[in-house]
C-alpha cells in the first residue's frame, strides 16, 4: 500500500474514532407544537402534565368541553402520543362532583403500583380553588375520589386557595406543592404539603408542612408570581422548574433546588427558559413547565406558550441535558 494512501486510511479512522466517541447531546430534531382546536376557533391547550403509563405516552391537560347549554368550561383533556412529539386528544375528564364546583383544571399525575393518580384544581373563585384527586387503571377512564376536595390551603399566609398540583416521591413522602396567594389575592407564590407514601391520597392524608410560603416572586423578571411548579429528583436533589411572572406577562422559566423538599434555592437569578421572539408561537409566555424524564433517561421540559395575534394557547417541549447537577439546554 502506498504511503499515501495508508496517511488516508489512518486519517479516516482517526475522524471515524472522533465521531463515535463525541457527545450525544443531540436536540430535538423536530419541534413539537401540541394544538388542540376541537371545541375552539384558536388553539388551546395549557398546564401540561405528561407522564408514560401502561407502555403509553399521556398528556393530561387543561381544555374545552361544552356543557348541556353549550358553554364552554374547563377540564383535563387527555391526549396520547407515541413518540412525545405527536399527539392526539382522546378523552376528558369533566367535572362531576359538587366539591369541583363549575370547572376543573391544571392537573398533575403521579403512578403507584399499576394505578395512575391524577390531582388538579376546582376552578371556581378563589373561595373554592382546591385540590381534587382521581384514579385511572388505564390512563383514560377515571373514579373521582369521593373525599374530594382532599386539600385546602389553610392558614393566615394565603388566601384560601390552591391551584397546579404537583405530587412528588422524595424523602420517604409524597410531597404535593401548589400555587396560592397572599391575603391580598394580589402575590402568587409555592406552598407545600405531604402525604406518608402508604396512605390513601385522600382528604386528611395532606397536612402542610410550612406555615408560610416556600418559594415567592422575589427577581424582577418572576413579577408578581410564582406558579406551576413541576419536579424532578436526580440523586438527593429535588428540582423544581417554575413558571415566572402572570400569564402573558411575560411568564418565564425558572429552577430552584432543595434538599429536604421544603426549603429551596434558585439555581439563577436569570430564566433557565425565555419567552420567544414577536410574532413567535410564546411571543408572550414560556411558561407552565413539566419536566419529564422518559425510561430511557431523557429528559424533556413541556412548556405552554401564548401568541397574541392568534390568541392561542399551544403546548410545546426541549431537551434537557445534565452536567454536574446543573441542567441545561443546546
Amino acid at each position: 500500500m502506498k504511503r499515501s494512501s495508508i496517511i488516508a486510511l489512518f486519517a479516516a479512522l482517526a475522524l471515524l474514532s472522533v465521531a463515535s466517541c463525541g457527545p450525544k447531546e443531540v436536540a430535538e430534531p423536530e419541534q413539537m407544537l401540541f394544538i388542540d382546536t376541537l371545541y375552539t376557533d384558536s388553539p388551546f391547550a395549557k398546564d401540561e402534565n405528561i407522564v408514560k403509563f401502561n407502555g403509553k405516552y399521556f398528556m393530561y391537560y387543561s381544555a374545552y368541553y361544552p356543557d348541556k347549554y353549550g358553554v364552554n368550561r374547563l377540564c383535563v383533556g387527555i391526549a396520547e402520543s407515541e413518540d412525545l412529539t405527536n399527539w392526539t386528544r382522546v378523552s376528558q375528564l369533566l367535572p362531576v362532583q359538587e366539591a369541583e364546583t363549575n370547572a376543573i383544571c391544571a392537573p398533575g399525575a403521579i403512578i403507584r403500583n399499576d394505578t395512575l393518580h391524577l390531582f388538579y384544581q376546582a376552578y371556581g373563585n378563589f373561595g373554592t380553588e382546591d385540590i381534587c384527586h382521581a384514579t385511572s387503571v388505564d390512563g383514560i377512564n377515571f373514579e373521582h375520589d369521593p373525599t374530594n376536595p382532599v386539600f385546602t390551603a389553610t392558614g393566615a399566609w394565603n388566601c384560601g386557595r390552591a391551584i397546579d398540583a404537583e405530587v412528588v416521591d422524595f424523602n420517604g413522602k409524597y410531597y404535593m406543592y401548589f400555587a396560592t396567594r397572599d391575603p391580598g389575592k394580589e402575590i402568587q407564590f409555592q406552598g407545600v404539603a405531604a402525604a406518608n407514601r402508604n396512605s390513601g391520597l385522600h382528604a386528611g392524608d395532606w397536612t402542610l408542612q410550612l406555615d408560610e410560603t416556600i418559594l415567592k416572586p422575589e427577581l424582577l423578571w418572576e413579577g408578581q408570581c410564582i406558579e406551576g411548579a413541576t419536579t424532578i429528583v436526580r440523586g438527593n436533589t429535588l428540582y423544581m422548574f417554575y413558571g415566572g411572572a402572570y400569564n402573558r406577562s411575560p411568564q418565564m422559566i425558572g429552577v430552584a433546588t432543595s434538599k429536604d423538599g421544603i426549603h429551596f434555592k434558585r439555581m439563577s437569578d436569570e430564566p433557565f427558559l425565555r419567552n420567544g421572539e414577536p410574532g413567535s408561537w410564546n411571543e408572550l409566555e414560556s411558561g407552565h413547565p413539566d419536566i419529564f424524564e422518559d425510561e430511557d433517561g431523557t429528559t424533556w421540559l413541556f412548556y405552554q406558550g401564548f401568541n397574541k395575534a392568534a390568541n392561542s394557547w399551544e403546548i410545546s417541549k426541549i431537551r434537557v441535558f445534565w452536567k454536574h447537577g446543573k441542567p441545561y439546554m443546546l
